[in-house]
């Protein structure tokens, strides 16, 4: 829906009001290298899609919260000062729970109603609950006239998902959705929160997203299941190296002089994966700075690799994506992205062959997986904020 067509669904469903309706938008995200960093302190390389939530956005002089998405035929309806009540909501859970940790640092809010048109495909790890997320604080917090930092709004947001949803999530996905910019890539420190827009400077080869459409829910998944495995690799290596606070604050080789500190095999590969990883975030970014596009494609292709066998959350429809891509010509790199067991792969494509990639890669995952992959050729957009009818 264009700005219009979603202020005409506002008054369709909540009807007239003198209140002024404001929008908002915030993107999801396509992480090119560095996965299951986030939460344990290392360096991440994501960009902003211009597939992005958006959202109508009208005061009420009461406490009550009304929530609308475009693809649903229901309305949310909420309190302010009872939120906890609500966290069992299949829909509009991030939602809530951002207002939630909004109160809680002292922010104070009036009701609202809101109308949602979400672009980002759920499920598809390309973080629409962060875009969701982002867009919920940015406009709740402008329409109440608080003016607050978006590197406070990412804590903010990244709060309510691990208090209210019950995801242990890193802060990568919040950071790169408010924080984005256009044909840039953020190389974030999650540790320090020190960043940097690189240029995506890849002329003549485009970023090609490809959705398994299997649909994954993290809070279902072993998401938490991984956070709690880095947790105690981490717990058994500071026998040895006391000062390290996350996985990240150690390189390989210190991995491999401590190893025998941890006796479980699947707790030793998820720490490998996490170390390598951040390591090769680094390296990553430095070919890609250099030029050297190639480099960067083959390091994407050994992320997929210890993913699927170090960290174990890939799936078949991913690994089957990523393997029809890395067959075809004009391919420089593959990987999934995202939190893992489902959601999506992005691809390096030179352009003049994209076309036929989409083509031939979906005819192999819909022969082996038995229905269709989607694609999205996509752009680099900016982050968080406020936009207005032309």
């Amino acid at each position: 829906m264009n700005l219009l067509q979603l202020e005409n669904k506002l008054i369709e469903i909540y009807g007239k009001s003198n209140e002024q309706i404001r929008f908002f938008r915030s993107p999801g995200r396509v992480n090119l290298i560095g996965e299951h960093i986030d939460y344990n302190g290392g360096s991440v390389f994501p960009a902003a899609l211009t597939l992005a939530s958006t959202v109508a956005i009208r005061k009420r002089n009461d406490n009550i919260i009304r929530l609308y998405a475009t693809d649903l035929n229901y309305v949310v309806e909420a309190k302010l000062d009872c939120l906890e009540l609500y966290k069992a909501y299949e829909w509009g859970n991030y939602q809530l729970g951002v207002l939630d940790e909004l109160q809680k640092a002292g922010y104070s809010l009036t009701g609202c109603e809101m109308i949602f048109d979400d672009k980002v495909p759920l499920g598809s790890g390309l973080s629409s609950s962060a875009a969701i997320e982002v867009v919920t604080a940015i406009a709740l917090l402008a329409i109440n006239n608080h003016f607050v930092d978006l590197v406070e709004i990412v804590k903010l947001c990244v709060a309510a998902e691990h208090n209210y949803v019950g995801v242990k999530c890193g802060i990568m996905d919040q950071f790169a959705s408010a924080m984005g910019k256009a044909n840039h890539a953020l190389l974030l420190d999650c540790k320090t929160l020190d960043y940097a827009h690189i240029p995506l400077e890849m002329d003549g080869i485009k970023i090609v997203i490809s959705n398994t459409n299997k649909k994954r829910s993290l809070g279902e998944s072993k998401y938490n299941e991984r956070f709690s495995q880095c947790q105690t690799a981490l717990s058994f290596l500071q026998a040895d190296y006391s000062a390290a606070e996350y996985l990240c604050d150690l390189s390989y080789s210190q991995l491999l002089n401590s190893s025998h500190l941890i006796t479980d095999s699947d707790i030793l590969n998820r720490a490998t994966h996490v170390i390598k990883e951040n390591e090769r975030v680094k390296l990553s970014v430095k070919a890609l700075q250099d030029g050297n596009v190639e480099q960067f494609g083959k390091y994407m292709n050994e992320s997929h690799n210890s993913l699927r066998d170090l960290y174990e959350v890939s799936c078949i429809e991913l690994d089957t994506l990523v393997n029809a891509s890395l067959l075809q010509t004009g391919v420089l790199g593959s990987r999934m992205t995202g939190a893992g067991f489902g959601g999506c792969t992005v691809s390096l494509v030179k352009e003049k062959y994209v076309d036929k990639f989409i083509k031939n890669v979906g005819k192999i995952y819909n022969k082996a997986i038995g229905y269709e992959a989607t694609f999205y050729i996509s752009e680099i957009g900016d982050g968080g904020k406020e936009v207005y009818k032309q």
